[in-house]
């Protein structure tokens, strides 16, 4: 097939690059089509529109505020496609943390007293599970129907986690992420990728200020020289209860074992922020959508 050749003999495109293949077809003659490798490798086989189209931008922050804090989280989905889809995009959208916890995106109906226990958990169940679910003594749980958008059962705090600006900064992005991608497909999975990235940033960006040396090359952080640098009194509430998530701990132990700095999209873009702060004057959403708006450049060039 000439198609595949073109795909074949075309050179591998480097991390957020494009590469364009010519098809043709007779009577047609000749198209142009234009393949986009992810700027970050692990969503290479992420699908987050599978997740957008379940849920609304207010339910998908407060489903991510809930994992930021560990908690128990359940999926009910009525296909195991959608449940697979939902539950890998929603651990992406963590980067650069790790759930460090239970993690079951489809749980067998025969395993569904899993969701009693009392440690953190994302688990995805089947719709005919339901019923069965209603019956155990499940207790502070976030259960979210993916087929109805819609919360079963909720803490009630939800909305009030994650500090209210960068929240709402966060929601916008996501509201405006096809215009943002000019409805391109794989540059829609960059523009929300950037937009949780950026927000990691806003809240931890700055943590290499405060690692000090410590034994054998390693360094240690000074944590609560690092909670107390953020201006922001609701940031610091947030850092105040995140920094004892698992999550963070393992975030931070990574990079304080580590000889060498760490690399990645979000340590780039971390850099990036760090370079801004001593004339960066503006607070908020604004700053948020600023630092943002100058990672979507790329999105627009060939």
């Amino acid at each position: 097939q000439p198609l595949m050749r073109s795909v074949m003999e075309a050179p591998f495109p480097a991390l957020g690059r494009t590469i364009s293949i010519k098809n043709f077809l007779p009577g047609s003659g000749t198209e142009v089509i234009e393949l986009c490798r992810p700027l970050d490798s692990r969503l290479e086989h992420v699908d987050f529109e599978s997740l957008f189209s379940s849920l609304s931008i207010r339910h998908l922050s407060r489903v991510f505020a809930s994992l930021l804090l560990e908690r128990r989280v359940i999926f009910i989905a009525d296909k195991l496609s959608t449940l697979s889809k939902c539950c890998h995009a929603t651990v992406a959208l963590l980067y650069p943390f790790a759930w460090q916890h239970t993690y079951i995106p489809v749980l067998p109906p025969s395993m569904i007293d899993i969701v009693c226990s009392p440690t953190p958990f994302l688990i995805g169940l089947l719709s005919s599970s339901l019923p069965r679910l209603k019956e155990l003594p499940v207790e502070e749980v976030l259960v979210v129907d993916l087929v109805n958008n819609r919360f079963l059962r909720q803490m009630e705090d939800e909305d009030s986690i994650l500090p209210r600006k960068l929240q709402g900064a966060l929601e916008h992005i996501l509201e405006q992420r096809n215009e943002l991608a000019n409805d391109k497909e794989e540059i829609t999975l960059n523009v929300v990728s950037e937009a949780f990235v950026r927000f990691f940033v806003e809240i931890v960006g700055h943590y290499s200020l405060f690692m000090i040396p410590a034994e054998k090359e390693e360094k240690a952080l000074q944590r609560e020289a690092f909670r107390k640098s953020v201006s922001s009194k609701s940031l610091r509430r947030f850092l105040e209860v995140f920094m004892e998530t698992q999550m963070f701990g393992g975030f931070i132990q990574e990079r304080e074992l580590r000889k060498q700095g760490a690399k990645g999209l979000f340590e780039v873009r971390a850099q990036e922020y760090l370079e801004t702060l001593p004339s960066e004057e503006q607070s908020g959403v604004n700053k948020f959508l600023k630092g943002l708006g100058s990672r979507m450049k790329f999105l627009h060039k060939k």
